[in-house]
């Protein structure tokens, strides 16, 4: 994927955990808009029309990636490896020794668990902090649209 002045975008390999700790493989679209700064959206290609998209906080991300993170819908936290008890897993021997970011979410529809490689989520949010840096959020949001947004969907 690519990006422009103002959006980042990347594929990110996953690997979904299943029962028994398998893992199996699927690609995700990670992308961030400088006019929606706190947001990274994951859009997932399971077949359908349309992706199956989630909105994750970038802090939340970011934090991850040294501690246990999120409550509720959303949870992340690293670990030093896989929990695929096979070598390496659906992330391959590029992820062993560099890290795992696992992200878990729930919704009425279900929950999921992924991991992805730690390395590849950081190098995606440094593209981001490149865009907006962090503490500059607020000077890229338009809070007269963002008003007049939330007001519409009441």
């Amino acid at each position: 994927m690519s990006s422009s002045p103002t959006d980042v975008s990347a594929e990110l390999g996953l690997g979904l955990v299943g029962a028994e700790n398998t893992i199996v493989p699927l690609t995700a679209g990670l992308s961030y808009a400088s006019a929606d700064p706190y947001a990274v959206r994951m859009a997932f290609y399971v077949g359908t029309d349309e992706p199956v998209e989630w909105t994750l906080s970038r802090d939340l991300l970011a934090a991850a990636l040294h501690t246990r993170q999120g409550i509720g819908d959303v949870r992340a936290w690293p670990s030093a490896a896989s929990c695929d008890p096979a070598a390496g897993g659906a992330l391959g021997g590029a992820a062993a020794g560099h890290g795992v970011l696992n992200i878990a979410m729930s919704s009425p529809f279900g929950q999921a668990q992924f991991e992805a490689s730690a390395r590849a989520v950081e190098a995606f949010l440094e593209r981001t902090y490149q865009l907006v840096p962090t503490g500059q959020e607020s000077r890229y949001l338009d809070f007269d649209a963002e008003l007049t947004e939330l007001l519409s969907q009441a």
